[in-house]
């Protein structure tokens, strides 16, 4: 499991964390059953407080992403489908806000935006 942090993001470590690693739930790079780094490890490698990745770990459980078994660890969640495209939907709908407000104070029109998201997209 590869996690990368950014001391220049704006972003809580924890929460880079939690979005990593359902980042790789959703993309399947964790599947369900896999084992997950004890909090003390995970801390050790990257170098940060176990509170920082306990915090981390209790937050996905929260959410449904992992469960944690006393004494054996934590280990990805059998994952709804539908609600991890939901969420990534979601997640989509915001950043998409926050593009039009910002083509809104550039001044682009909707076919501008509609040009740019299809570049970007790539176009099928």
């Amino acid at each position: 499991m590869d996690i990368i942090l950014s001391n220049l993001s704006d972003e809580p470590i924890y929460q880079q964390i939690i979005s990593q690693i359902k980042a790789q739930i959703m993309s399947g790079q964790l599947a369900q059953g896999d084992a997950l780094p004890s909090m003390r490890s995970l801390a050790t490698q990257l170098r940060i407080s176990v509170i920082t990745t306990k915090r981390a770990y209790e937050e996905l459980e929260r959410e449904g992403f992992i469960e944690n078994f006393a004494g054996k660890g934590c280990y990805v969640k059998s994952q709804n489908t539908d609600f991890l495209r939901e969420e990534a939907v979601k997640v989509t709908e915001r950043l998409l806000e926050k593009a039009c407000e910002n083509a809104k104070m550039c001044g682009l029109s909707l076919d501008e935006m509609k040009e740019i998201l299809e570049l970007v997209y790539g176009g099928d």
